[in-house]
């Protein structure tokens, strides 16, 4: 699957690049996005994974933590400070981490921690694209997100080949143009509005998740996955509105003093 997302993705952007930049330019980054793409094939496959054992809501809510896992690369890999926000954030993903999983009270699948897994390594690439998206477009980051990919998930398509028949290709069409849709959507989103914005408006993919799963695949609506996914929103939330509130603080300031 991830293989024809490569494929159907670069038949979308491949035209697009070509009409920004009149030829395929060549990177100055390119280990970035070498970098970049192994975390994201690896969140992609866990998360493929996850879908396959799990319920699509608890599959969800452990990807909430990924802003979490963000937070804790940047500290490691960028130096930036944990503040008492990121702390707070950090903690509530624990506890609503714990709540969806509710270690103890029933055996955790396997596949959970494959998700989290999942979580880790998108929160890896998101690390890789704040620093490619200051030299980059993100049609550009999009279009190397497939190229690189493409060779990666050669290998494990060839082990685990099964030929597509009837509409099997029509979703695989589909999934490669949404999944690059989305992509592209969701950049142009932070690049127009705040996070604090896009975090609220993100966060409803759980509840619509738990209707497809309730409708299409008879999956039970957990509460404890519901009020789980609900701290972890609640944490990313705080943090990002406190991130927010203190860039403007901070911006207010640097005019006083500029005036």
């Amino acid at each position: 699957m991830i293989f024809f997302r490569c494929i159907f993705g670069l038949l979308v952007l491949t035209p697009i690049v070509l009409h920004q930049h009149g030829r395929i330019p060549l990177s100055k980054e390119l280990g970035k996005h070498i970098a970049r793409n192994i975390s994201h094939y690896g969140g992609q496959a866990f998360w493929f994974f996850g879908i396959t054992y799990l319920a699509l809501a608890e599959v969800f809510a452990i990807e909430f933590t990924t802003p979490m896992w963000t937070l804790l690369l940047a500290y490691l890999i960028l130096g930036e400070k944990i503040t008492r926000w990121r702390a707070i954030s950090l903690v509530l993903g624990l506890v609503g981490v714990l709540l969806v999983l509710r270690p103890g009270l029933e055996s955790i699948h396997f596949a959970s921690f494959l998700v989290i897994a999942s979580a880790f390594c998108f929160a890896l690439s998101h690390i890789f694209t704040r620093k490619l998206a200051q030299i980059e477009t993100p049609t550009m980051i999009l279009f190397y997100m497939s190229l690189v990919q493409l060779p990666i998930s050669i290998l494990p398509a060839v082990f685990n080949w099964v030929v597509p028949e009837g509409l099997a290709w029509m979703w695989l069409l589909f999934m490669g143009i949404a999944s690059i849709s989305a992509h592209y959507c969701l950049s142009r989103a932070l690049a127009l509005a705040d996070a604090s914005i896009m975090i609220p408006i993100d966060f409803l993919r759980l509840p619509m998740i738990m209707l497809v799963g309730y409708i299409f695949y008879a999956e039970d609506i957990d509460i404890f996955v519901m009020l789980g996914a609900s701290i972890i929103f609640v944490g990313n939330f705080l943090n990002v509105r406190n991130e927010h509130r203190q860039q403007q603080s901070d911006a207010n300031l640097l005019s006083k003093q500029n005036s």
